[in-house]
């Protein structure tokens, strides 16, 4: 990098191909499956054109502009060309209307980009609350391409001047437990800062391509992957999603040499790789990075016989502009177990009394630096709890060694973190309560082998009210996105409370006898045996997918904690053991054991013969 001193990406990503050791105006860097590459000049020219049609639609500088667009190479461009210019708010494509809503009016954006002629719920929200839609409609050919309607004629407008280094880039929301998901502001020098922290623990350069398969809408994909990716020079592969059964079709046709992820999608990874180092010929990997949730130290031992290259395990958080901590590359130690060492920020534990503590002394973790956020938007009492004599609070608890390894012990704040995912507990108990059998909900965080935390709630019903759990469950899912659902839904006569009287969650699972090994399976739904071999095979499947046991026929896949990562692993294991294609949307649509079972004998043309499947 020429220089060190954080700027603002406007002027980063206006002139991105002058980077360093890119003269080369052509050299590629965003890159996709099925399209070409774009070039540097093919972005500067991309993230100019976002500059006009959004000064042509009417954006100020510094006016906020929501994104809302599936993950691939157009949400990265829109999401460079949109923080250059103005404040960028990317959201979940997933939520629902009623999430669209409350997000939109709390970010009360100036305009809202969605794919053209979508008919996601975010429209609706838009339309009821008066924000204008800009449709993005891309160019097949080229990856990042597109063009933007929706506003007046830009070919004439002048565009939106670079924002300076202090000026907002990036919004996003932050899950909190005792009030409304709070909203975290990220200037340029913010994002700038850790990009640059990124490049430094990952040596990165020029030569480095990154396989993203993260959200866009997250920290980890914006800025771990793509920002300091494009900060070294190098390029990246804005995948559509993550898609484990492509996973290693992209490895090998696009011949990344890091990759960064969860640890859920590390482990369906694992169930896709084949021997051993087979990759080490096949591929030029420099090594894997996990964030975002705690890396197993198996599943980082597996990681590594895979691919033959070092794992290295990183410590961010919103507020933090993402990375925090770091284990750094060999030959340097890496410690499974330790987020590792203090990767731009400054690193410190406090006592019981708010006192800094010293080596191996468990206390809150707390940060300060040029990455860490000036604070929560329009909300002092959460700015007020949030700093500590200049040093931000992140909740964790943990503790440093002598040699300055972080480890992670627990976590302060009622946050669940479900594989990746941070779900606000008292959003869920909102929700509920708005139910008018509903007279008390909690929520609260029950283990699961396979995401770390799963989602429960007690609820305590109206006098003579008559609401069965799968009842509250499927009226969740018309307000909430499905990772938020909760897997299991307690009824109870009272919930435990604290000395003060308040409801705890803490200690709440244990308390109701919610264990992992309890958890039933049909989550409210009665039991039922599996009873042809077709039927056996599909269950005994779900059962090594989703490590949950025993599973019954009427058992809801999303409800028994399956997501489509899971459905894809699944879809491929029929394919092996049926010889039947299943797509994504038949699989979700029959649902169920009994359903899927019935949609295979139904194919038996195709392979498919319930007297010759062993059970």
């Amino acid at each position: 990098m020429k220089d060190a001193t954080p700027q603002a990406l406007g002027r980063l990503l206006g002139d991105i191909s002058s980077r360093p050791a890119s003269a080369d105006e052509e050299a590629p860097s965003l890159l996709a499956p099925g399209r070409a590459a774009m070039s540097r000049a093919g972005l500067r020219r991309q993230i100019e054109s976002v500059a006009r049609d959004l000064a042509a639609a009417g954006v100020r500088p510094r006016d906020r502009v929501a994104i809302c667009l599936p993950d691939g190479p157009e949400m990265a461009a829109a999401f460079l060309g949109v923080a250059s210019v103005a404040a960028s708010a990317p959201l979940n494509p997933a939520y629902r209307e009623e999430e669209f809503s409350f997000y939109l009016a709390d970010l009360a954006p100036s305009a809202l980009l969605l794919p053209a002629a979508s008919d996601s719920p975010a429209r609706r929200a838009a339309d009821r609350l008066g924000v204008r839609v800009l449709e993005l409609t891309a160019d097949p050919r080229t990856s990042g391409s597109f063009r933007l309607s929706g506003s007046a004629d830009a070919q004439d407008a002048e565009a939106l001047p670079p924002a300076g280094p202090g000026e907002v880039a990036l919004l996003l929301h932050t899950s909190g437990t005792t009030s409304r998901p709070k909203l975290v502001a990220l200037t340029h020098r913010n994002l700038w800062t850790s990009a640059e922290h990124i490049v430094r623990s990952l040596a990165l350069t020029s030569e480095d391509r990154c396989l993203n398969v993260m959200p866009l809408f997250h920290i980890h994909g914006l800025v771990a992957a793509l920002l300091s990716s494009l900060l070294a020079g190098g390029s990246v592969v804005c995948a559509p999603g993550f898609q484990a059964p492509m996973f290693f079709d992209w490895m090998e046709e696009f011949q990344p040499t890091w990759y960064t992820a969860v640890p859920t999608m590390h482990q369906a990874v694992l169930l896709r790789a084949r021997q051993p180092g087979w990759f080490r010929e096949r591929g030029r990997l420099r090594f894997v990075r996990s964030s975002s949730a705690p890396l197993p130290p198996t599943v980082l031992a597996e990681l590594e016989s895979v691919f033959a290259v070092p794992v290295i395990e990183a410590y961010g958080m919103t507020e933090a502009a993402h990375q925090m901590a770091s284990n750094p590359l060999p030959p340097e130690d890496r410690r499974p177990g330790s987020v590792g060492r203090a990767a731009g920020p400054e690193i410190a534990i406090l006592g019981e009394k708010s006192e800094f503590v010293g080596p191996d002394t468990r206390g809150e973790v707390v940060i300060r630096g040029a990455n860490v956020t000036a604070g929560y938007v329009n909300d002092p009492s959460a700015n007020e709890s949030a700093f500590v004599r200049g040093w931000f609070r992140t909740g964790d608890q943990g503790y440093l060694d002598a040699g300055g390894y972080l480890t992670l012990t627990g976590r302060l704040k009622e946050i669940i973190n479900r594989g990746g995912e941070k779900i606000s507990l008292r959003e869920i108990d909102e929700a509920l309560l708005e139910h008018p059998a509903v007279s008390q909900a909690v929520a609260f965080a029950i283990p699961d082998a396979r995401l770390g935390e799963d989602v429960g709630v007690a609820v305590v019903l109206e006098a003579n009210a008559d609401a069965a759990p799968s009842d509250l469950r499927d009226f969740l899912s018309k307000r909430l996105a499905d990772f938020k659902v909760p897997r299991r839904i307690v009824v109870v006569a009272e919930i435990p409370k604290g000395p003060t009287g308040k409801l705890q969650r803490i200690g709440l699972a244990q308390k109701l006898g919610v264990t992992a090994a309890e958890v039933p399976a049909g989550s409210g739904v009665p039991f039922v045996a599996p009873r042809t071999s077709v039927e056996r095979k599909i269950a005994r499947t779900w059962i090594e997918v989703l490590r949950v046991d025993p599973i019954g026929m009427t058992d809801d896949f999303v409800a028994v904690g399956g997501d489509s990562v899971l459905a894809a692993q699944i879809v491929a294991r029929i394919r092996e053991s049926f010889g039947v294609d299943v797509s994504l949307p038949e699989f979700f649509e029959a649902g169920t054991v009994e359903g899927l079972a019935a949609l295979l004998e139904k194919s038996g043309e195709r392979g498919v013969d319930a007297e010759n499947v062993s059970g």
